[in-house]
């Protein structure tokens, strides 16, 4: 079981490196626009897509943002 932890926590720490690594590409291109050298693509378009592909499916698209949202923001469970 001990393993299991070990790899939910790793799991935990690339998700919130990923999530920073994003919040740093949202800056830099709203710095310096879509011409920054080491992000593939325009993130902030690719995360406007997103958003307006769950909102057009109207209550179903609101029940995956809500799971979404408990996801990230459940406790961590200490034993």
């Amino acid at each position: 079981m001990q393993r299991f932890d070990d790899v939910v926590k790793w799991i935990k720490k690339m998700t919130e490196a990923g999530i920073a690594l994003v919040a740093l590409a949202i800056v830099l291109q709203i710095l310096f626009g879509k011409v920054v050298p080491f992000i593939g693509g325009d993130v902030i378009g690719s995360i406007t897509g997103i958003v307006d592909a769950l909102g057009a499916q109207g209550l179903v698209g609101l029940a995956a943002v809500g799971v979404i949202y408990a996801i990230f923001t459940r406790p961590a469970t200490t034993q």
